[in-house]
């Protein structure tokens, strides 16, 4: 699994110094304990240490505080502090779950989805994901989407595979608006609809999706949902292909031999001015992703 820096901290301490933290951690408030673990594997205050994080996290996760338990399991899996250790991992992400931790029981359904750490088992990999995604878990949402789209563990259901793909786009969940805007396209799960789908498109492009760009610049290419224009259909075609996705490589070879050198030219000239409002860690836009961060 993969994704961003352990846990971002949700209680903001701008009112409270690190030795107050640490004052109450080492008094041994399981809440403190946590947060100081925190502090360490984002380097906010004190140097990154995740050693030091494990410390605090174990502490904490030892008197059963679930977030705590949860940055252990994120410790573990990447062997962040500790030896790697996908079975630990799967143990702490258990023992969060089940205290209604909603990260944790999104990677639990990973786990479940993918048999690491344990027997794979699509029926209870669903069963995590609905529960966080219940509790509005955009990447958990996505993944149930996911399932629903291909029959995973539960029937196989278009309309609602669309319902929680939505639910995840509307969280700006990359993943689910590129899904979203290919139900779109495709008329699966929802009416066909091209504005629509360049919409969405155009949301996971903002966040630097290969495959989206590729798709916004086929629509652009072909005046799909948009008025066409092939200047704008190459620039997003040649960005995802700069990106090594293999359709856009295979595509720009065609239409390369459609347009003038002018018109490739000035294509590549708006490619260079695009600037994404975020990069995507590694693998974070796949279908079913593994990380739940």
């Amino acid at each position: 699994m993969s994704g961003a820096a352990v846990a971002q901290q949700t209680n903001s301490m701008t009112s409270q110094t690190i030795q107050e933290l640490t004052a109450k951690a080492e008094q041994g408030d399981a809440s403190s304990q946590c947060d100081l673990g925190i502090r360490y594997c984002n380097a906010d205050g004190v140097p990154k240490d995740f050693a030091e994080a494990v410390k605090w996290f174990s502490k904490a996760a030892d008197k059963g505080d679930a977030k705590a338990e949860y940055n252990l399991g994120v410790c573990y899996e990447r062997g962040e502090g500790v030896p790697k250790d996908i079975d630990q991992a799967v143990s702490w992400y258990r023992k969060a779950a089940e205290l209604g931790n909603a990260k944790a029981q999104s990677n639990l359904g990973v786990c479940y989805f993918n048999g690491w750490g344990l027997t794979k088992n699509l029926e209870e990999a669903v069963n995590w994901y609905r529960k966080a995604a219940e509790q509005g878990h955009a990447r958990a949402q996505r993944n149930l989407g996911v399932c629903y789209a291909i029959g995973a563990g539960v029937a196989k259901n278009p309309v609602e595979a669309a319902k929680w793909y939505r639910k995840a786009a509307e969280q700006d969940e990359v993943g689910a608006e590129y899904n979203l805007g290919v139900a779109y396209y495709k008329g699966v799960g929802v009416n066909k609809d091209a504005v629509e789908a360049v919409k969405w498109f155009r949301l996971a492009v903002e966040q630097d999706h290969a495959a989206s760009k590729f798709n916004l610049g086929a629509c652009y290419y072909n005046g799909e949902g948009v008025n066409q224009d092939k200047i704008e259909g190459y620039k997003w075609i040649s960005l995802s292909a700069a990106q090594g996705h293999a359709p856009a490589i295979k595509t720009l070879a065609v239409i390369e031999s459609e347009m003038t050198p002018t018109e490739i030219a000035e294509a590549q000239r708006l490619a260079r001015q695009f600037k994404p409002r975020r990069t995507l860690e590694s693998g974070e836009g796949d279908l079913m992703n593994s990380s739940a961060r």
